[in-house]
């Protein structure tokens, strides 16, 4: 690999770390914003502020919008608003360092769900993942009577939708653009959320300050700017870097409960938190010791 090119997947990595790092400190500042605004209606804001910035960045592609590409973001959009709907509900009730890693388990459920479609076992290394992750979630989660938490809960969906997800924009992409497909199904999360949440919640009279900072901490950064920096940085890294680098994200979400949210762990807390990071890299992993078809294959990301 020349210099120069080394140089560009080093930024690029470099880049795609310092999203999965505002992905992760964002669940910190969105628990603290619940106490003040409705899940449904920050999701709203939050969507439609950064669809809008898309489309002020590139207007353009509005013109060429086809009927396929509004059904393809439909059925991705209907993902990722569950994915947040569960995520920021379930964040009421649970801690930011549990939604974290909890969120993280759709990396290995991707490949779970692929398994299970093919109606073929999934690689050894997937499956010594998957035993990791679902020991890691016990570890985290469980209380007396191994009954989970109704938060945990909410948050285990919210990683099945992203996983559905994840699989949906792999079937998708490859035939629509990928900025619009990002601006169709960031629009329509803001709109579905919309739609629900005058039916379950009121709007603040005014957006308290640990509001605004959150929404411009999402808004932008953790959405509109992510999706801009994912894209371009993936023309110059590998989908498994990007894969490895995307575990990092329950890491920094928990670093950010202890350090900002005032989080305290226990052994066992630390133990399935690691045990969950340790079956992600191993899903993400599992294609360098396939064959060579495989290893070129892309890896589905969230945006």
């Amino acid at each position: 690999m020349p210099e120069a090119t080394r140089w560009q997947q080093f930024w690029a990595d470099f880049a795609l770390l310092a999203v999965t790092f505002v992905w992760g400190a964002t669940f910190v500042v969105v628990k603290d914003a619940l106490g003040a605004i409705g899940p449904y209606y920050f999701l709203a804001v939050r969507f439609f502020l950064a669809a809008l910035f898309l489309v002020l960045v590139h207007p353009r592609f509005l013109t060429g919008i086809t009927g396929g590409d509004f059904r393809a973001g439909a059925v991705i959009g209907i993902a990722l608003f569950s994915g947040y709907a569960f995520q920021t509900v379930g964040l009421r009730y649970t801690t930011a360092s549990h939604a974290g890693f909890i969120t993280g388990l759709s990396v290995v459920l991707v490949p779970v769900f692929t398994a299970v479609l093919s109606r073929r076992l999934p690689p050894g290394l997937v499956m010594t993942g998957v035993v990791s992750a679902t020991a890691g979630l016990a570890l985290l989660s469980l209380r007396d009577g191994l009954q989970i938490s109704y938060g945990d809960a909410l948050i285990f969906c919210c990683a099945l939708s992203f996983a559905a997800h994840i699989l949906l924009v792999g079937r998708f992409a490859p035939r629509h653009s990928s900025y619009t497909l990002a601006v169709l199904q960031i629009a329509l999360v803001g709109l579905l959320s919309l739609g629900v949440a005058p039916w379950v919640e009121t709007f603040p009279p005014r957006l308290a300050p640990e509001v605004i900072l959150a929404l411009a901490a999402t808004a932008l950064p953790a959405t509109s700017l992510a999706f801009l920096i994912q894209t371009r940085a993936q023309k110059f890294t590998s989908p498994t870097h990007t894969a490895i680098i995307f575990t990092m994200e329950p890491v920094f979400a928990g670093a950010a409960a202890w350090l900002w949210g005032g989080e305290s762990f226990s052994a066992q807390q630390i133990l399935g938190g690691a045990a969950i990071v340790a079956g992600m890299l191993a899903a993400v992993l599992q294609p360098l010791f396939s064959f060579p078809s495989l290893r070129n294959s892309k890896t589905g990301v969230r945006n």
